[in-house]
């Protein structure tokens, strides 16, 4: 997967712009403010339809513009893609692929596998499960088209399911053989995603402390632990069980919208026992092993973004994941860095192309 070209009309802080990408190693850089992390957002949004950064669409537009498009020329197994997203305030989203509106979005997901490693990854430590089960979902959906439908499907009936309790509460009323009908259908999606989402821990952790290891000499040992509520019952049974606690609280307190992953340094969490070097080392063989993970699923090399590591990451360890692209079959990499120098001064250590663009 290569990304040859990019044209930006209104997104973010470009009016108009149009980038031509070497096929491996592409280093934005400028000053603080520039653009550089909105390129990479741009490019991140020709793969997921979404900004990694701002999920609210409207205000990713110019200030003062209507709509923005960005436009995408890829090669995918030696052929010529294109990839367009536009906006326009008050309208839904579109996707076009080679000229063909996607009628469901989902559809694309998967198309351009993408990693991505940024200084904002630390929230998967810091902050609470629903961005660690995002970042389980983000990976298992790039190669499982099954399972992105079945999380869809769920989160559709989990909002209308709560919607209901509220109902009864406002109009003062329970009816038990409503939700039930919600409850089955939940179901049988939560038995689905449970049990994809263990599979993909039982895959992705050899993998991902293969990745630590090397990053950190093999001096620590991680770990990461699937924790669901349905490794308890089945959902219909713990529903069942919480039917009263469910009307108190108008919402639905059991289901895999409950699931966490656990980041374990030794057998203590990384949040509150790992220092911040361990964080980082973590953080990177974390994304390093969704690359390989990806690259496994689909057979084909994820475009690699790394956003502005240099200033969170120290040297040693960004020339180690930039050497990476010189001793594997690694594909294409973004780098966004405020330092020209610094940056093409780490490049020039492994033999592949590059282009330095400044802003």
């Amino acid at each position: 997967m290569r990304l040859e070209s990019l044209a930006l009309l209104n997104y973010k802080n470009f009016e108009t712009q149009r980038f031509e990408f070497d096929p491996r190693i592409n280093c934005l850089v400028g000053n603080n403010g520039v653009g550089k992390t909105n390129v990479l957002d741009a490019i991140y949004h020709l793969s997921f339809g979404k900004s990694y950064f701002n999920p609210v669409t409207s205000q990713n537009i110019t200030h003062g513009k209507d709509f923005f498009v960005i436009e995408g020329d890829f090669e995918k197994s030696d052929q010529p893609e294109k990839v367009v997203v536009s906006v326009k305030r008050g309208q839904k989203k579109i996707i076009k692929r080679n000229g063909k509106i996607y009628e469901r979005f989902r559809d694309h997901i998967g198309f351009i596998p993408l990693v991505i490693i940024s200084p904002s990854d630390r929230d998967l430590i810091i902050e609470g499960s629903e961005t660690r089960r995002k970042f389980m979902d983000g990976v298992i959906s790039q190669g499982d088209a099954d399972y992105l439908r079945a999380l869809l499907s769920y989160n559709k009936l989990l909002v209308q399911r709560n919607s209901l309790l509220k109902y009864f509460v406002a109009n003062r009323t329970f009816k038990p053989d409503t939700l039930a009908v919600y409850d089955d259908q939940m179901d049988a999606l939560a038995a689905v995603i449970h049990g994809k989402r263990k599979d993909f821990i039982q895959a992705f952790t050899p993998i991902f402390q293969g990745r630590h290891k090397a990053i950190s000499s093999g001096n620590e040992e991680v770990a990461l632990i699937y924790q669901s509520q349905l490794d308890e019952a089945p959902l219909h049974q713990l529903m069942q069980a919480s039917l009263e606690k469910d009307r108190f609280t108008q919402f639905t307190n059991y289901g895999i919208h409950k699931d966490d992953l656990l980041f374990r340094i030794g057998d203590k969490p990384i949040k509150k026992f790992g220092s911040q070097g361990q964080q980082k080392s973590y953080l990177i063989a974390l994304k390093l092993a969704q690359f390989d993970f990806l690259k496994g699923q689909t057979g084909v090399n994820p475009i690699l973004l790394l956003d502005d590591v240099f200033d969170k990451l120290d040297e040693e360890r960004v020339a180690r994941i930039i050497q990476l692209v010189d001793q594997e079959d690694f594909g294409q990499l973004f780098i966004s860095d405020t330092h020209a120098d610094r940056t093409e001064e780490v490049v020039k250590q492994v033999h592949q192309s590059y282009k330095m663009i400044r802003l």
